[in-house]
């Protein structure tokens, strides 16, 4: 199943730059800063979100830890809902719920402040990428587990032949991405 993608994605994946061979051999790491120094192009990125989402009963963008917050600020502003961040461990200062997932060599935990939602509160859950899909499940129950109902999970970019976009369709969240990027592209 393909991935909603934004009316921009051509435009905006013409502007993420892949560096290949990095962090390691054989690995396409795919670079958003230069859409973030471009301004039409970050004008168009959060377009994507605000047009998706401007007519749905949205409480809060809950992004994730930390590229999730360069979409996820934005966003909330222009929707004119809460903004809630979605953190590494040990990094809220105030009484938090935590969620820990595996990651391929170990595993990870996110966390969000206790108080973060009200129950009922519908949720977009953002972040940069989607590739494996175990972050973005994993803030998911956390949201969940706080009373909150998750409207969609978005990111700037879904990577589907790592099969995160699968996954989190089946766990039962819609998905949203800007743009898309095969591992030959």
């Amino acid at each position: 199943m393909n991935v909603a993608t934004s009316i921009y994605g051509d435009y905006i994946k013409s502007v993420i730059r892949t560096v290949k061979d990095w962090p390691e051999p054989g690995v396409n790491f795919r670079d958003i800063t230069p859409v973030l120094q471009n301004s039409a192009a970050f004008r168009k990125l959060i377009d994507s979100f605000v047009h998706r989402y401007q007519e749905l009963d949205i409480d809060a963008i809950a992004a994730i830890d930390a590229r999730g917050f360069i979409i996820g600020a934005p966003l909330a502003y222009e929707l004119g809902c809460s903004f809630v961040p979605v953190r590494k461990k040990g990094k809220l200062p105030f009484r938090t719920i935590s969620e820990t997932y595996s990651l391929e060599y170990g595993e990870s935990t996110v966390e969000l402040h206790s108080d973060a939602f009200q129950a009922g509160d519908r949720i977009l859950l953002v972040d940069d990428l989607i590739a494996t899909g175990g972050t973005m499940l994993a803030a998911a129950r956390l949201i969940e587990r706080s009373g909150g109902i998750i409207v969609e999970t978005a990111a700037i970019i879904d990577l589907p032949e790592l099969g995160g976009g699968d996954m989190i369709r089946a766990e039962g969240y819609s998905v949203f991405a800007a743009c898309t990027f095969t591992e030959d592209e």
